[in-house]
């Protein structure tokens, strides 16, 4: 895939905010995205310049040059999308952005304001995400219902359905441990039936147990109880 060329004053900012120790730390936290692909910014100042180019035409022009090249610009590129309060403009950008995620980091970085304030709407696309081929899509629906279906919005079939998902990549099964360990402090009883049944792989299932037990939301009683059930 190739990248397509980004404005060269955009890219100049970007090149003035490198660190290099930092871009060091960062490969090491990344191992699916190489090292050439990152330049070393820390978050703050991506956010800052989110902020400063939303709704202009440099935004505007950037959201539309995907592929990006560095690591740095897919992360920009979801801080626009964040800035974006029309819930179905969020929406159409996070889904012509979502196939060109390569890590956890980004797939993690970003969730649109709009989505909270219209989780009704959004709650079939999450759904569909999580029944993608692509890791990074597959983990972005998990972990929207992570955001905003564990609380006031929950239904039960919910972590059924996330129990159900089989997928060997790492990030999606990390997802799915760290979706339970959550649901164990806010929907504790259907979390608790989930695991109680073994519902999940052992890896992912005693991977929520660690995750659970590892919480400070989490009871000293639950975590002894949780420590009898691992696999």
């Amino acid at each position: 895939m190739t990248a397509v060329p980004q404005e060269p004053y955009l890219r100049a900012r970007l090149f003035a905010l490198r660190e290099e120790r930092y871009r060091d730390f960062q490969a090491g936290l990344m191992p699916t995205v190489p090292k050439e692909r990152i330049l070393g910014i820390r978050t703050p100042h991506l956010r800052r310049l989110a902020k400063e180019l939303a709704g202009g035409a440099e935004a505007r022009d950037f959201l539309a040059a995907l592929p990006h090249a560095y690591y740095e610009e897919d992360n920009l590129h979801a801080f626009l999308i964040c800035e974006e309060r029309e819930f179905s403009r969020a929406l159409a950008l996070t889904e012509a952005f979502l196939p060109h995620i390569d890590n956890w980091a980004t797939c993690d970085s970003f969730s649109p304001p709009a989505f909270g304030r219209h989780r009704e709407e959004l709650l079939p696309h999450a759904t569909r995400w999580m029944a993608s081929d692509a890791p990074y899509i597959i983990r972005y629906g998990i972990g929207m219902h992570m955001r905003h279906y564990l609380g006031d919005d929950f239904r039960p079939d919910m972590p059924a359905r996330i129990a159900a998902i089989r997928h060997g990549h790492y990030y999606v099964r990390m997802m799915v441990a760290w979706y339970f360990a959550t649901a164990l402090v806010r929907q504790p009883q259907a979390a608790l039936e989930v695991l109680r049944e073994g519902r999940l792989d052992a890896w992912t299932h005693n991977k929520a147990i660690q995750k659970a037990r590892e919480s400070r939301c989490v009871s000293a009683e639950m975590k002894e109880m949780l420590n009898t059930w691992k696999r």
